[in-house]
């Protein structure tokens, strides 16, 4: 599929924004973080956008593997989601988010917190 169908990553991320309130409007708040991933992967399908999930991302220091992350949704190969199930966001959840960046060299990533009824959300950029 040709990532750039949806434009840049403001208009991928408008798309994600939309895609999880639609989400949170259908299911509502209470379910786990993985019931809202396989719902938003559906709904960003039906939208006609290309999202893989659980991508684990490798941690290089100076050139050597050292681990991984694994980040629940990247969409277009442009923007990464995280998804939270939580009261409020924390800052470990944003320092996740940029490390999830410089794992995967992108510029973007969605936080998106389905813990209430209206989905909170938050753009996370990241430049070298």
């Amino acid at each position: 599929m040709d990532t750039d169908t949806h434009g840049s990553e403001s208009e991928i991320t408008e798309e994600v924004i939309g895609a999880a309130f639609e989400v949170a409007n259908v299911l509502g708040a209470g379910f786990l973080e993985k019931v809202y991933e396989r719902a938003l992967l559906r709904e960003l399908e039906f939208r006609g956008l290309h999202a893989r999930s659980q991508v684990s991302l490798p941690v290089r220091y100076k050139g050597h593997y050292v681990g991984e992350y694994v980040a629940d949704l990247i969409v277009q190969d442009k923007v990464i989601v995280e998804l939270k199930c939580v009261e409020q966001f924390a800052n470990e959840h944003l320092a996740q988010c940029i490390n999830y960046l410089k794992a995967s060299g992108l510029h973007v990533a969605l936080l998106l917190n389905f813990q209430r009824s209206k989905v909170a959300w938050k753009r996370v950029v990241f430049d070298l």
